[in-house]
């Protein structure tokens, strides 16, 4: 019997948590690099699209090779000359049996949907609505940015080895923040995909794997704490999602200064599901 949570013909929220220590979760380019924040309330930020790299990467580790599991949006490779394989690998004539194509080989088309109408008119995969969507990441409590200045024993030019003994740099850290990130799958869009209950599998295993092979100096400790799955047993929906994620309250002990994850308690209400609801806790 298939588990609830892998079951691509019931809609599914998730709730997700990561914290971050020491380390900068997710840089804004627009800000010279510095952790993401809302300016008002001073929460840090992690965008859908980060975490969608990292389940694509991490996609691409665990399938290796395997027909049906290459990335779409992949480094170093333009999006267009994907589009023409459609039509040379999969022998595509129109731009819907090139879609077909795309959704069958490629496993972030299937699940996160593509924008696939560039480049030559007659050679474009029109567009997929992805079943999985995810929200922007959101720290608990307000975030302290900092700007860590270091230094290099090696200049980068040759010439300078006369006249630099060191070069300055810098790297932005959050000392702490615990985020929390929602998410939802669509049962009739993933029909239309063709997900299966293997990309599902290979969906919640790249997302408790992800950080595990991100790991860089620039991004401290990163730890996924915690991944819930409210499963409705039909594709529509018997809850609105925003009532099964207020179930998951994440609060802070009271230490005056948080940095750890024991600085906070995980309050999960599952006693009383809505009729047709089941959780599975995937991390806990």
């Amino acid at each position: 019997m298939t588990e609830p949570h892998l079951d691509p013909a019931k809609k599914h929220d998730f709730v997700f948590l990561i914290d971050v220590r020491d380390g900068n979760p997710n840089g804004d380019p627009d800000a010279g690099g510095m952790p993401r924040i809302d300016p008002v309330s001073m929460q840090g930020l992690i965008t859908d699209v980060a975490i969608k790299r990292k389940i694509r990467n991490t996609t691409a580790l665990l399938k290796e090779g395997v027909p049906g599991y290459e990335i779409y949006v992949e480094s170093g490779v333009a999006l267009n000359a994907q589009h023409e394989r459609a039509y040379t690998d999969g022998k595509a004539t129109d731009a819907i049996t090139a879609r077909t194509w795309m959704c069958q080989n490629f496993f972030d088309v299937r699940m996160f949907g593509a924008v696939m109408t560039t480049g030559k008119k007659e050679k474009t995969a029109g567009r997929v609505q992805g079943p999985v969507q995810i929200s922007f990441s959101r720290s608990i409590d307000p975030i302290t940015p900092q700007e860590i200045g270091i230094t290099r024993v090696t200049p980068t030019r040759t010439e300078d080895l006369k006249t630099k003994e060191t070069e300055m740099g810098s790297k932005h850290i959050v000392p702490y923040g615990l985020y929390l990130g929602t998410g939802h799958f669509s049962a009739p869009l993933a029909k239309r995909t063709g997900v299966t209950s293997d990309d599902l599998e290979v969906f919640w295993r790249a997302f408790t794997l992800m950080l595990e092979h991100d790991r860089a100096s620039s991004r401290g400790e990163m730890t996924l704490r915690g991944l819930y799955v409210f499963t409705h047993n039909d594709a529509y929906g018997k809850a609105p999602a925003h009532q099964l994620f207020n179930r998951i309250n994440v609060k802070p002990t009271g230490t005056p200064t948080t940095r750890s994850y024991d600085d906070y308690t995980t309050e999960i209400n599952d006693t009383d599901l809505p009729d047709g609801i089941t959780l599975t806790r995937i991390l806990d």
